[in-house]
């Protein structure tokens, strides 16, 4: 049966709660829709479009709607509607992320291993960031660049330095050098990537969708909360794992077989991930907000002598 007046864009789950926004995450980062062909995402974009705009195709069920809702969420841009390459996609983050993340925490003893493994894993990230990115900012392929560059530099410098500083310490410590370098080039690679809307602002909008103008201070709380994100979405698997392994090497049957421990550990990576990847991108709704009373003086007084105390907040895209 036909469905008519139905909102596909109306969330499923509550996106003011945490769980909420962790059942829309798990949904659209299943990284069973990275296995699909572009043309069955397009074929999701054109019934996603077609219901928008009140004619969605005779005999269409709710449940099919939802899932061609799945896959544009998971393959399209939220600000441009393009479609994102494949490996910048959050579906992509778990088999991405496995199987780099395994290589880091295995081949973690020689300077040379690092160096090319914390390269391959800068410039996943650098991918990601950009595709993610909140599109209304344009970025410069020179900026592109030094944003790659930098957070590139600042994962070797960490990783390098801490894996020589921790030659004579705990053997678990230098475990977790790949972690930490990690981290700070998080803290590098995403504002560098972003720098546009820490600039020039990001564009603020009322609760209907109005744009109001732009905001430097709100570009600076979106993209910490997506550092604090992407952070945490590494920590469990890069810090717990380590002491999995460390204790797993010591029994004989683990040494007979080392091997499997690059394989083994790219499956616990995943195990990590399946969880961390939606739960990460569910600490902060996607949709944020900041009150007008924390925005620069001169959008803040725009928005006032136009509406008054109407609108107490403004809304803009994060970016994952």
């Amino acid at each position: 049966m036909a469905l008519s007046g139905f909102d596909i864009d109306a969330p499923r789950w509550d996106q003011s709660t945490f769980m909420g926004r962790l059942k829309h995450f798990f949904n659209i980062t299943d990284c069973r829709t990275a296995l699909l062909p572009d043309s069955r995402l397009v074929e999701a974009k054109a019934l996603v479009e077609s219901c928008r705009a009140g004619s969605t195709p005779p005999g269409t069920t709710e449940e099919q709607l939802h899932y061609a809702k799945k896959l544009y969420d998971s393959a399209f841009h939220p600000d441009t509607g393009d479609m994102m390459n494949l490996i910048g996609r959050m579906s992509f983050q778990v088999p991405g992320g496995m199987a780099i993340t395994g290589a880091m925490l295995q081949f973690y003893r020689t300077v040379p291993a690092v160096v090319f493994w914390q390269w391959v894993n800068q410039s996943f990230n650098a991918l990601v960031n950009y595709t993610n990115r909140n599109a209304a900012s344009p970025i410069t392929p020179k900026q592109i660049g030094v944003a790659y560059f930098t957070a590139t530099s600042t994962a070797l410098v960490t990783a390098v330095g801490l894996n020589l500083y921790t030659k004579k310490a705990p053997p678990l410590v230098a475990r977790w050098v790949p972690f930490a370098a990690v981290a700070a080039a998080n803290c590098v690679n995403i504002p560098m990537m972003r720098q546009q809307e820490i600039l020039n602002g990001i564009a603020v909008t009322d609760e209907n969708g109005s744009k109001l103008g732009h905001s430097r201070k709100a570009a600076v709380k979106g993209i910490t909360q997506v550092v604090i994100s992407r952070v945490t979405m590494a920590a469990p698997g890069m810090i717990i794992l380590p002491i999995i392994m460390q204790r797993l090497e010591k029994y004989r049957f683990m040494q007979k077989i080392t091997f499997l421990h690059c394989p083994l550990q790219v499956m616990m990576v995943g195990m990590f991930l399946v969880f961390m990847v939606p739960a990460a991108c569910s600490l902060f709704p996607q949709q944020c907000s900041i009150a007008v009373s924390k925005l620069e003086p001169e959008l803040r007084e725009s928005i006032t002598s136009k509406y008054g105390d109407k609108i107490q907040y403004v809304y803009f895209n994060k970016g994952l």
